[in-house]
C-alpha cells in the first residue's frame, strides 16, 4: 500500500477514531525527565515488515544449521513451532496494550505500570544491553559474510563500512529505519519463497545427482538426535532467530495509526513465521542430513556454513550460493538496523522515568533520541575486537548477557497483560472500552507465560547438559545462562535503590488512565454478536485476520 493510499484510508477513518485519539493527552505517570516528542512517522506497511523482519535473519539462515545438527529435523521444527506459538500469544497481548497505551517504551513501560517498577527496570536494562551487545556482533557477522567473496580483505574494513551506513540511516530518524527495514524484509521474503520452491525441486530430484530424496533423511540419520538434550538446545537458537519481533510494540509510540497498524502486524506474526520459517526449515530437513559434519560450524556469523548455502552447494548449483550469501548479508544488516531502534527507544523511555542517565531522555526537534543513538553506535566500535586474536571469545561472553533476554521480555509482556486485565476488572472498568482485545484474552497470555517458563527450564537443562553424556561445565553454562543472574541483580538493585520492596503494584493502585486511548461506549454497543458453533469459523477468521 502506498503512502498516499494509506493517508486516504487514515483520513477516511478519522471520524471513527476521533474519540480514540482525543483521550490520549495525559502525561505518563512516573515521568521525571520529560524528553522531546518522538515522531509518529511509521506507516502500516512499515509495522508489518518490522514484525516479519525480526523473524527472518541470521538466526534462521545460519543458526538453524547448528540446531539441526544438535536436535535433528523434527526437533528443529517442533522447537521453532513452540516458540512461534508462544510469540503468537505474546504479540497478541502486546498488541492489546500498545493500541490502548501507545506510549514510549512499550513493554518496558507496561511492566513498570502493571507489574512492578523494579522488574521493569531489570527488563528494560536487560533488553537494552541485549541490543547494545548484539550490534558489534552483527557488524562482525556482516564483515564475515563478505569474506565469502573477498577473503583477502580485513573484516575491520567492512565493520567500518556498515557502521557508517547505520549512522547515515539514523540521520533520517524513525522513517529511515522503517523504510530500510521495509526494503530489506522484502528481499528476505523473496529469498525464503525462492528457497521453498528450489527445495521442492531438489527434493524431487529435479536438480543435482541425488535423485528423489523424499523423507530419507528423516529415517537415516533420523528425525531426532541427542534425545531431550538436543531438543532443548533448539530453543535458544529459535529465540535468537525470532528475537526482534516484539519491536512492533516498541514502535507503537512512533506509529501514525497504532490502532490499525499494530493489530494487523501482530496477527500476521504467527502465520508469517509458520510460512517463511517453519516451511523453510521443513524443506531444509528434507534435503540436508542432520549428521552433516559441516553443520557443526553453523553458528554465529559463519555464512559459509549456512545450511541453506550448503544445501544449494550440494545440489551443484553454481551461482545461487553467492546469491543466498548476499541475502544473509542483508539479513545481518537488517538486525543491526533493528539494534539501533530497539536499544535507543528503551533507554530513552527509561531515562524519562529516572531509571537511566538523564541526558539519554533528550529527543531533538526531528524526533530522534540523539544521545541514545550515540551510545548505541559507540558500542558498534566494539566490532573491531573481532579482528583481535581472542576478540570472538570476548563476544561470546558479551552475547551471553542477551542469550535469555527474549524469553524474559516475552514472558514479562504476557505477565503485564494478565495484570492489566486483572486491574481493569478490579477497578470496575468496562472491557468494551479496550479498542483491540486478544482472541483468548487473559488465557492466551497465561499460555504464553507458561511456554516462556518451559523454554527457560529447557534452556537451563541444555546449559548444564548440552549432550547426553556431557557433564556440567561452569563456563559453558554461564555462556548460555548469564542473563538470568544479571536480571536478578538488576531487580534487587532497583529494589534497594528505590526502597520499594513490594512484590507487585496493587491492582487498586494501577494507573489505567494516563496515556490511554479507550473507546467511548454508546448504548448501541450493547448489541453483542451471540457466540454459537455456527459462527465460530467466522469469529476465528475475524480474530486472526
Amino acid at each position: 500500500m502506498s503512502d498516499a493510499s494509506e493517508k486516504h484510508v487514515k483520513e477516511g477513518a478519522t471520524a471513527e477514531t476521533q474519540i480514540y485519539a482525543a483521550s490520549g493527552t495525559d502525561e505518563e505517570v512516573g515521568i521525571v525527565h520529560k524528553g522531546g516528542q518522538l515522531k509518529a512517522d511509521l506507516r502500516s506497511r512499515h509495522m508489518q515488515m518490522i514484525a516479519i523482519g525480526g523473524a527472518i535473519g541470521a538466526g534462521l539462515f545460519i543458526g538453524s544449521g547448528g540446531a539441526l545438527y544438535k536436535g535433528g529435523p523434527a526437533a528443529l521444527i517442533i522447537g521453532y513451532l513452540i516458540v512461534g506459538v508462544m510469540l503468537l500469544f505474546t504479540m497478541q497481548a502486546l498488541a492489546e496494550l500498545a493500541v490502548l497505551y501507545p506510549v514510549n517504551g512499550a513493554f518496558y513501560t507496561y511492566v513498570v505500570r502493571f507489574v512492578d517498577p523494579s522488574w521493569g527496570f531489570a527488563m528494560g536494562w536487560d533488553y537494552a544491553i541485549a541490543w547494545l551487545t548484539v550490534l558489534p556482533f552483527e557488524l562482525i557477522a556482516a564483515g564475515i559474510t563478505i569474506e565469502f567473496w573477498r577473503p583477502d580483505l580485513s573484516v575491520a574494513i567492512w565493520v567500518t563500512v556498515f557502521l557508517v551506513i547505520l549512522t547515515l540511516i539514523q540521520v533520517f530518524g524513525v522513517r529511515g529505519y522503517g523504510e530500510v527495514e521495509f526494503v530489506l524484509s522484502m528481499v528476505k521474503i523473496l529469498a525464503c519463497t525462492g528457497f521453498i520452491i528450489l527445495g521442492i525441486i531438489i527434493n524431487c530430484g529435479g536438480v543435482g545427482d541425488r535423485g528423489y530424496i523424499g523423507a530419507k533423511y528423516w529415517y537415516e540419520p533420523g528425525a531426532f538426535k541427542n534425545g531431550f538434550n538436543g531438543f532443548a538446545g533448539v530453543f535458544v537458537v529459535a529465540a535468537f532467530a525470532f528475537g526482534g519481533t516484539e519491536l512492533v510494540g516498541l514502535a507503537a509510540a512512533e506509529s501514525a495509526d497504532p490502532r490499525r497498524a499494530i493489530p494487523t502486524a501482530s496477527k500476521q506474526v504467527f502465520f508469517r513465521i509458520a510460512f517463511f520459517c517453519i516451511i523453510n526449515l521443513f524443506i531444509l530437513g528434507l534435503i540436508l542430513p542432520s549428521d552433516d559434519s559441516r553443520l557443526e560450524n553453523s553458528s554465529g556469523a559463519n555464512s559459509s556454513y549456512s545450511p541453506f548455502v550448503l544445501a544449494i552447494q550440494d545440489a551443484g548449483i553454481a551461482v545461487l550460493p553467492s546469491i543466498f550469501n548476499a541475502v544473509i548479508t542483508i539479513s545481518v544488516v537488517s538486525v543491526a538496523n533493528s539494534c539501533t531502534f530497539g536499544s535507543t527507544r528503551t533507554m530513552q523511555a527509561m531515562a524519562e522515568r529516572g531509571m537511566a542517565p538523564k541526558f539519554l531522555a533528550y529527543v531533538d526537534k526531528a524526533g530522534r533520541p540523539v544521545w541514545c543513538v550515540a551510545v548505541q553506535l559507540a558500542f558498534g566500535f566494539l566490532g573491531y575486537l573481532g579482528v583481535a586474536s581472542n576478540g570472538l571469545d570476548v563476544f561470546t561472553w558479551l552475547l551471553s548477557l542477551s542469550g535469555l533476554s527474549y524469553f524474559f521480555v516475552w514472558g514479562s509482556c504476557c505477565l503485564a497483560h494478565i495484570r492489566f486485565r486483572l486491574a481493569w476488572k478490579s477497578q470496575g472498568r468496562d472491557f468494551r472500552e479496550i479498542p483491540y482485545q486478544t482472541p483468548l484474552g487473559i488465557w492466551g497470555s497465561a499460555i504464553g507465560l507458561g511456554l516462556n517458563f518451559l523454554c527457560l527450564i529447557a534452556t537451563f537443562y541444555n546449559a548444564l547438559y548440552p549432550s547426553p553424556n556431557s557433564t556440567p561445565d561452569p563456563a559453558a553454562f554461564f555462556q548460555q545462562y548469564l542473563a538470568a543472574p544479571i536480571v536478578i541483580v538488576l531487580y534487587l538493585f532497583w529494589k534497594a535503590w528505590s526502597g520499594d520492596w513490594r512484590m507487585w503494584v496493587k491492582l487498586s493502585d494501577v494507573d489505567l488512565t494516563s496515556g490511554a486511548r479507550p473507546m467511548e461506549i454508546h448504548e448501541d454497543d450493547d448489541v453483542v454478536e451471540k457466540r454459537t458453533w455456527a459462527n465460530l469459523p467466522v469469529r476465528i477468521f475475524r480474530a486472526l485476520f
